[in-house]
Formats: structure tokens, sequence, C-alpha cells
């Protein structure tokens, strides 16, 4: 799981429903989803284009899918730009010299030929964050190393290796071991026997130990995530170095037929994805490699069970709950606050605003799951479901409302339930923060300004683009008539140029003469 861009307060802005700014960037699909997108170090790119109050910007761009940060990725292409076999050659060449060191083959061998070692020759560099046979230690000799690896210590890599720690790309937090725990509890409450793990690898790791150590666990874990040091330490049918920002496996068809098998084992029964993206990526994106991963699942499936539904545990803030909707109309939030271990805000024991936001949306019912009470959750009759002791059921919404795990307010002006420290504004019509400006950036859709839709399900779409097409090709065509003057004044310069020296060539003769 990554962080936001500039911390909670920054991705709770970008997340809240209706809370958008005066300018934003977007994915938007190509026009032709039969090229193939440009590909960078992190697999195929995605399409971007900068919308400011419903304006597009003339012309739309290729950027990296996983990391937001221009220093992280600087691949940049314009999504008209022709590219000189020069500049491909050179790009090909600099995507490779970005793969891992080791082939996913090489890892395995050496991970096996690892824990055939004695324990006292078991080393681990921490400054390279890689297992060490016998003939790498002469290369790893004034880096720091750590001895004696145990077994159970190669079954926590997550405790091995250093957390990524770069809030735009990939910053890890870590499950906490109490939210891990509830996790595995759960799935195994639920009947579920195999779990498709994205991006969650503490989750993996106690999956794998509790089946080491309980035979009545007879549960199955597939780890897919962007992370290529956690190759060192799974098999191949254990791990896959995967891009959930772009569907994209790493080590090609193999590792595609890997998680292709793990989805539609046993004919796809008894399986969830639980999945705990960056914080800071798009939802979009997220939700169309989901969709993929979901289809890949129904190939399995016979059409008498093309009602069916791939359960999921979607692990995010709770502010992204109407984007997420948006995408998954049949998904649930639980109240129920997943904790991690290296993060100072999302912990648990915390009160008010400094409880975790994180939460899990699902499309399992939420009667189906028991929170634990002796953790501050309760059961709702009214609702019939477990929420947490401060979310009070409201009479008139009908429903137990709180969303941070804050008792909420009712408003009968906006005729809902409120955060707690939300007043009604007169001005703007609707509950804020006491100290809010009422002339900012209008919320909701940048086309038509509505507040239930983004801009790329707004009706009004057709019509924004056809005129910002029309935009477009005004400015295409005074651009095309600016360089068309400027080539013809350089074209008369340059007759003029020529002139003036026939003419100073005419003189030297005249005078020579």
């Amino acid at each position: 799981m990554a962080a936001s861009r500039n911390g909670f307060e920054a991705v709770e802005a970008e997340g809240s429903a209706g809370c958008r700014g005066s300018s934003g960037m977007e994915v938007v699909l190509p026009l032709d989803p039969a090229v193939p997108a440009p590909l960078c170090p992190h697999g195929p790119t995605l399409l971007f284009v900068k919308v400011t109050q419903g304006k597009e910007e003339t012309r739309r761009f290729y950027a990296c899918s996983a990391c937001r940060d221009r220093k992280d990725c600087n691949f940049f292409q314009w999504e008209d730009e022709k590219l000189s076999g020069a500049r491909l050659a050179a790009r090909e060449a600099h995507n490779r010299r970005c793969q891992p060191p080791l082939s996913r083959t090489q890892c395995v061998e050496r991970y096996l030929k690892f824990i055939e070692l004695p324990l006292t020759q078991r080393k681990f560099c921490q400054t390279c964050q890689q297992l060490l046979l016998p003939d790498d230690w002469g290369q790893h000799s004034e880096h720091q190393v750590l001895g004696n690896v145990s077994i159970s210590q190669l079954r926590r890599p997550s405790q091995l290796l250093y957390p990524l720690e770069n809030k735009k790309t990939n910053a890890q937090y870590l499950f906490a071991d109490r939210s891990c725990q509830f996790l595995v509890d759960l799935l195994s409450a639920l009947g579920f026997r195999r779990v498709l793990c994205v991006g969650t690898p503490r989750l993996h790791e106690l999956i794998k130990l509790t089946a080491s150590g309980d035979k009545k666990s007879n549960i199955k874990s597939l780890l897919l995530d962007i992370d290529f040091r956690y190759s060192q330490f799974y098999m191949e049918d254990s791990f896959c170095h995967y891009n959930m920002f772009n569907h994209h496996f790493f080590d090609g068809k193999t590792a595609l037929e890997v998680c292709r098998a793990f989805l539609q084992e046993d004919k796809g029964e008894g399986i969830i994805m639980v999945t705990d993206p960056p914080f800071g990526g798009l939802v979009e994106p997220l939700a169309i490699t989901f969709k993929k991963l979901i289809a890949m699942w129904k190939e399995g499936q016979s059409q008498d069970d093309s009602h069916k539904e791939l359960p999921i545990f979607w692990i995010f803030p709770y502010f992204f709950e109407s984007r997420i909707c948006q995408f998954f109309p049949s998904f649930q939030m639980l109240d129920y606050q997943v904790d991690y271990d290296n993060h100072a805000l999302y912990k648990h024991g915390k009160t008010g605003r400094k409880q975790s936001p994180v939460r899990i949306f699902t499309n399992i019912p939420p009667d189906k799951i028991i929170l634990p009470t002796e953790e501050g959750y309760r059961f709702c009759s009214l609702c019939q479901r477990y929420v947490s002791l401060e979310n009070q059921h409201c009479e008139h919404c009908n429903s137990c409302t709180s969303k941070d795990g804050r008792k909420w307010n009712h408003c009968f002006l906006c005729k809902k339930c409120v955060k707690p420290s939300w007043i009604h504004c007169s001005i703007c019509n609707h509950c804020a923060v006491p100290d809010h400006s009422c002339e900012g950036p209008k919320d909701g859709c940048f086309i038509c300004g509505e507040l239930d839709h983004k801009r790329s399900t707004c009706p009004n779409i057709a019509t924004s683009k056809r005129a910002n097409k029309a935009v477009r090709k005004q400015k295409q065509r005074k651009s095309n008539k600016m360089k068309m003057e400027t080539t013809k004044g350089q074209s008369m310069n340059h007759t003029s140029a020529t002139r003036r020296k026939k003419r100073r060539e005419r003189a030297h003769q005249y005078l020579g003469s």
C-alpha cells in the first residue's frame, strides 16, 4: 500500500465526493484501442489529459501508470508524437536497464540454494536488500550484512526488507498484525480456500505461515506486487511481479498463466481477491485492472454461473467511497478500521480525526461479516451490520451514517448527516468546515457542475468534446498559419540576403577593375 502525494489532507481532498478543484488530470481511453501504448520501465503507459473546468488541453500525453512523480519515472510522450528509430531504440535500452538484475528463474534457483545452506552461511545484505550466496560475499564485504538468517525470517520477508518510502510511487505501509490477523480469521470464517493478494505482502505472509503451522488451515495465496524484491523469497506459483495500474505482468505470459490458473482453480470456487492499492493512485485505472482480473476469473465459470461476482476486499480510505461505487455499484463499505505498522496516523486506538481512515470495500453482504466487539464494534439490528460504537443510527436517514468513526449530526437543511465539525453555510447552501471559502472552486463535474458524477461520465461530454475538438482545430489552423508565415518570412529574408551578397560581389568586381 502506498500513501498520498502530500499526506492525508491531500488525498482526502482528492477523493472526497464532489470535492474537485478547478483543474485536474484524468486518464482517458486511447482513440484506437488496437494501437498499443508506449512502454516505460513499469509496463504500458497510460493516456492522460489535463482538464480545467471542463476544457481539455489541446494535446493528450502518455505517462507512467505507476509513478506520479517525474523524478521516479520521467516518461513523457505526446499522443500524436512520432518518434525516430534512434529514440525508440534508446528508450528500449533504458527500459531494459531499469529491470531487476535477476530473472524470476534465477531468483528461484538462488532461493533453493540459499535454504540448503547451514544457518551460519545464510546472509542477507541490508544495503542491497538481497539474499547472499557464498560466491556473493566478497562483493558485499563493506555493506551492512545480516547473518544467521533463519527459515522463520525467510517466511516474513516484509520484516527483512526495508519498506519503500517514496510516497508518490510505492511507499509501503504494511498491515499491523492486529488488522492482518483479523483479515486471515475473517477469510477463514467466510470459507475461502484461495486468496489473490494484490499489493498485500504481509497478508500473503500470514496466510502462508498459518497454512504451514496449522494442519486445519487449507488456504492458499498468490501475491501480485510491484516490489520485485519479493521474487527472492517465493516460488513461481506464490509470487508474480505485477503492476496493478496497467495489469502488467513483468515476467510475461508465464506469470499471466500462473495467475489465470490460480483464479480458475476449482472452477473459480472458493477464491477472493484482497487488494490494498496506493492511496495516491487514480481509482479509474485500478478499477479497469480489477475488472480484467474479474474477466480472467469468469473465463473459468460455466454459463449457469455468469451472474456470480468475484468476491473482493478493496482496502482504501473511506473518502473514496463514491468513486469506488461508481465503478463497482454492488460494493459497500465496512466500518472496520485498517491499521498499519509504519504509519504515524493509521494506527489502532486513536480517536477523533486521528483514527485510521482506511476501510474495506466489498461486494460480500455486510451481514455476513462479523467485526470484533472487543475492538469497539457493535451490531446494528436496524442496519443488519456491524458498525463502530460511535456510529449511531440516524432515524431520519434510516442508517448508521458515520464514515470516519465519529458520531455525525443530521442537518435538516441538507437532509443528510454530516461530520460533527461541519456547519451549514447559507451562502453555499450546504454544510462545510467553518473556515471554508464560499467563493472557492465549484464542486462537481467540470462540464455541467452537477455533484453526482465526474466529467468522464457526464451526459454532456459528447457536446463538450465536439466543442473542444473545434477549438483544437482552430488552434491548429492558427499554428499552421503562423508556421507558414514564419517560413515565408525566412524565405524572403534568405532571398534578400542572396541579393545583397550578389550586389556586394558586383561592387568588388567593379572596384577591382
